[in-house]
């Protein structure tokens, strides 16, 4: 497994890439689960980590706007991105889904350097009424993202785990798998949880909230980034 580490300027982005991050995912907690950063910040990240690492981008907890969405990942992918992250938090359809992460797809196709296209489900799909993630993984393969992921929509503190179990979560993957896409997995995880990731086995977690000590709008701490990096080995 990777590990992504969602950093929100460039001093957190060295102090994950300097714990062994393998991505830095610039994001904005202030803006949602996935909330969108400001174009700048992922330059000077970017320009920071000198490509030591690859940088994802959030785009943001999306509604049914495909035309922003596409815009957006062309604003990301212009900064820098090497991954661009869109949260599907108020698309209730498949069809929805397609045509939001075909846009953005077709829009990382136009780049001189395309991005991979990372779409996300949330595991608390219920409480937001959204698409549920094990849609995802066939709207994906059809719609030309690469990455699947689910997380939290709702930053309470609950976990994905508390929403989905083992056995969905694996099965997620597995789907993903089957149709050629990567996959993670995020969601207010905590060191406990190392275990049953390394059994579900996607290809990247994401954290946040469990390197700034267990508060997502504290600071991402190195040593913590360290720990966990060696938990995952």
């Amino acid at each position: 497994m990777k590990l992504l580490i969602s950093p929100i300027n460039t001093e957190e982005a060295i102090a994950a890439l300097h714990g062994g991050a393998d991505i830095i995912d610039v994001k904005n907690p202030k803006e949602g689960s996935l909330g969108a950063n400001f174009p700048w910040v992922i330059k000077e990240v970017k320009d920071a980590i000198q490509s030591k690492k690859p940088v994802s981008a959030t785009l943001g907890d999306f509604n049914f706007k495909p035309g922003t969405a596409a815009l957006a990942a062309c604003g990301a992918a212009t900064s820098g991105a090497s991954y661009v992250k869109i949260g599907l938090y108020d698309i209730q359809t498949e069809e929805q889904a397609f045509e939001v992460l075909s846009g953005i797809a077709k829009t990382a196709a136009m780049m001189d350097k395309p991005p991979k296209v990372v779409a996300c489900a949330y595991s608390d799909y219920k409480r937001i009424n959204s698409i549920a993630p094990e849609l995802l993984p066939a709207v994906g393969a059809r719609a030309g993202v690469d990455l699947v992921m689910v997380d939290t929509g709702v930053k309470d503190g609950a976990s994905t785990f508390e929403f989905m179990s083992e056995e969905e979560l694996t099965d997620f993957v597995n789907k993903a798998r089957e149709v050629g896409l990567e996959t993670a997995i995020a969601g207010s995880l905590k060191f406990e949880d190392i275990p049953m990731l390394q059994r579900i086995d996607p290809d990247i977690i994401g954290v946040r909230g469990m390197v700034c000590g267990g508060d997502r709008t504290s600071t991402i701490k190195k040593e913590l980034v360290e720990e966990l990096k060696a938990k995952m080995s």
